[in-house]
């Protein structure tokens, strides 16, 4: 995680980590996870792991999900992944076909779209596609849900020295 003159990327850091913390709620499901199991599996300091749930709770993608008994001390808050408060897009393009799905944060298909698509029309043809594709999926977000990231599959193998759009480009 260093950058070019030594120094530490703290946002791509800071974004890991939140990464980390986000799939551990994912797959702990509806009992959810305490901070502290969320230290000890991350191997983040537990004022870390506040910190980021702190924010995961003020946006909205996490909530409480009731207390524990401790072993001592005070009973340990238990923390859930709010899966309806964010979505992602994922598009598969192939020669002839278009398909896309909206999941939300457990991974859940909320909907689908697939339709023809003719991957020789040209890159502006195609990205004007998704872009379609990609507005009506957002457009059945549930309320107050919302797009937090979308990914596109290409088939074949991409040649990274032309740029990543080469097989749809052919730039």
């Amino acid at each position: 995680m260093r950058g070019p003159g030594g120094g530490a990327n703290l946002l791509v850091l800071r974004s890991h980590n939140t990464a980390l913390v986000l799939d551990l709620l994912r797959t702990a499901g509806p009992e959810g996870i305490s901070r502290l199991e969320l230290a000890e599996r991350t191997g983040l300091t537990p004022q870390a792991v506040s910190k980021i749930t702190a924010r995961l709770r003020e946006e909205g993608l996490a909530a409480e999900a009731g207390r524990r008994a401790s072993t001592g001390g005070k009973p340990r808050t238990v923390l859930r992944l709010v899966p309806e408060a964010g979505h992602a897009v994922g598009v598969h393009l192939d020669r002839d076909e278009l398909r896309a799905v909206l999941a939300d944060l457990d991974g859940t298909v909320v909907a689908r779209r697939h339709g023809p698509l003719d991957l020789g029309a040209g890159a502006e043809a195609v990205l004007g596609r998704v872009a379609s594709v990609v507005a009506e999926l957002e457009a059945e977000l549930p309320a107050g849900g919302s797009l937090l990231g979308a990914g596109v599959a290409l088939p074949g193998p991409l040649d990274h020295r032309r740029g990543v759009l080469h097989r749809v480009t052919g730039f």
